[in-house]
């Protein structure tokens, strides 16, 4: 059973910084991508970015590109989402997800966690 557990939301400032981190269990997640998704109140859930686990394959939605960043800690099991010059439209609930490569869909999620960036 793959178990996702998301930390580090809280309160930034515009222009101010903020890492989420990912603590991944349950398999062996070398053949796994890694992905970041979030979701604004009264909005649908949209991907923020994504990491192959093996070769560190990224890929970022335009809105993030150069201002987020994705990484992995192999040893810890853990994925990170650095994001600098946050902005009040990333503020949202954070979730990690996977998803088992080839599959195109994310079939685990964790429970998500709060980003709110002030003007």
């Amino acid at each position: 059973q793959v178990h996702l557990v998301e930390s580090g939301g809280g309160l930034a400032q515009a222009g101010g910084s903020l890492r989420l981190s990912c603590a991944a269990s349950g398999r062996t997640f070398s053949s796994y991508t890694m992905g970041w998704f979030r979701q604004a109140p009264g909005k649908e859930r949209e991907f923020v970015a994504q990491i192959r686990w093996s070769g560190g394959f990224t890929f970022y939605a335009g809105s993030v590109k150069g201002r987020f960043t994705i990484s992995r800690d192999n040893a810890k099991n853990t994925v990170y989402l650095q994001m600098n010059s946050l902005k009040p439209e990333d503020t949202a609930v954070y979730y990690c997800a996977a998803r088992l490569e080839p599959l195109t869909s994310y079939d685990y999620w964790g429970q998500g966690t709060q980003v709110t960036v002030s003007s």
